[in-house]
């Protein structure tokens, strides 16, 4: 197991060895929907730690965190990404900040 499959939620690593179909089908849609996105990867992955802390997903923030980083975003930029969702969703998003702090610093994003 890489260091980046280590930061996937304990949920998504259940699905993906519990219901391996169901988990390929779904992998299959997500990585359609990338080849299908106008955005450069790093703007998605920034954009996509938005919705999440938006949603209060918090268990996908350091998967994601680490996909960010890995397509050249910094420290600062994720940090925005997090808080752009502030004005509309509210102080729900600050709970993201201290897990995308976390992962970025520790080495292992």
């Amino acid at each position: 197991m890489s260091e980046k499959d280590k930061l996937m939620s304990d949920a998504f690593q259940v699905f993906m060895r519990e219901a391996p179909e169901h988990a390929q089908a779904w992998m299959a849609a997500v990585q359609s929907l990338g080849r299908a996105s106008a955005l450069d990867k790093k703007t998605e992955c920034l954009a996509y730690l938005a919705v999440l802390s938006v949603l209060g997903l918090d268990s996908g923030i350091p998967f994601h965190v680490a996909q960010a980083k890995e397509a050249g975003a910094s420290r600062e930029e994720v940090i925005s990404a997090i808080l752009i969702g502030l004005p509309a969703a509210g102080s729900v998003v600050i709970r993201s900040l201290p897990i995308a702090i976390e992962v970025y610093k520790s080495g292992m994003a």
